[in-house]
């Protein structure tokens, strides 16, 4: 079964302009359906308005970190199944939001839309 490619993809971090690349990459690759928050507070009054299909979050971010964003994610029962992808600056980052907090996977920038799509297409299907 493929995915969606108007399925609702929230896209998280602090830094408008990684924003603008992700959705840029994310519309390459087909996505039609991308919403954003600036922080980890808006990212999660975002989610339970709305059920999101993936969430791509930065892990450094003010106020409210990537890592913690994701421990809240995970422990909503109503959000704690959503694919949840991390964006790192380093293997080591991505790793521990990957093994110890549950994280889908993660993505070391800069990274590439094909970069981008071989990291989603394990967590939520071919496309």
């Amino acid at each position: 079964m493929s995915v969606s490619l108007t399925m609702p993809i929230l896209i998280v971090d602090d830094y408008n302009t990684m924003i603008r690349i992700l959705r840029n990459l994310l519309r390459q690759l087909g996505f039609t359906n991308i919403d954003e928050a600036s922080d980890g507070r808006t990212a999660l009054a975002k989610m339970q308005s709305k059920t999101y299909a993936l969430v791509i979050s930065d892990w450094s971010m003010a106020s409210m970190s990537g890592l913690e964003l994701l421990k809240h994610v995970r422990a909503n029962e109503r959000t704690a199944e959503t694919p949840f992808v991390m964006m790192a600056n380093d293997n080591e980052d991505g790793a521990v939001a990957e093994t110890r907090a549950g994280a889908n996977s993660y993505l070391v920038k800069p990274f590439t839309a094909q970069a981008l799509k071989e990291r989603l297409m394990p967590v939520i299907g071919a496309f």
